[in-house]
């Protein structure tokens, strides 16, 4: 359940200072923070890394390196952050490398309608965390299954050195892990290591 009370940082990239100063007083009446704000693609990239927003709401046309350059730097140092693009320019278009580049959650007209920048921005910020949390879980079931498969390789080592079985070899492997207080993939890797020609 999204809470819609939290407030959400953002970093601001806008090179029209008047525009960037509405629009910095808009967020704070939407009731979120501007944590920074930039005139620039670089100082965007280089104020990300100093501050962690949750969103980047950054306007396409820049000078200094343009906004789906700086998004695109952004994503790669930050990959949880939620990127928002913007422009005043109506006959603009993303190409399909600059979507996938960017990995911007939304692309907004300029000037943008409060309600739909507030929605866009409450949006992007929760896609970036369900984004990040589903990286974490397939990550995590990979390294699960990575250490199963290590398990299962040293249970084999062992059956066959020992002539003991699946069940018997797993005991061991168990039995040494809490002897040792190190998890059983540990003890899995040294049995590993220990075999002549297993890398």
């Amino acid at each position: 359940m999204p809470d819609t009370s939290a407030k959400i940082r953002i970093l601001l990239a806008e090179d029209d200072d008047n525009a960037r100063s509405l629009l910095v007083e808009l967020l704070a009446a939407l009731g979120h923070v501007v944590v920074a704000e930039v005139s620039n693609g670089r100082e965007a990239i280089d104020r990300a890394r100093e501050v962690f927003p949750d969103v980047v709401l950054l306007d396409v046309h820049m000078p200094d390196g343009s906004g789906i350059e700086a998004a695109e730097s952004i994503t790669q140092a930050q990959p949880g952050v939620a990127v928002v693009l913007f422009s005043g320019d109506q006959s603009l278009s993303l190409t399909d490398r600059d979507i996938t580049a960017t990995a911007a959650i939304a692309f907004l007209p300029k000037p943008t309608p409060p309600r739909m920048l507030d929605s866009t921005i409450r949006l992007a910020a929760q896609r970036a965390r369900e984004l990040a949390g589903a990286r974490k879980d397939a990550l995590s079931a990979k390294t699960e299954l990575e250490n199963r498969k290590t398990i299962e390789r040293a249970k084999g080592i062992l059956m066959r050195r020992t002539g003991s079985s699946e069940q018997e070899a797993y005991r061991i492997l168990q039995r040494t892990s809490q002897d040792r207080s190190v998890p059983m993939v540990e003890i899995a890797k040294a049995v590993l290591a220990s075999e002549p020609g297993v890398g």
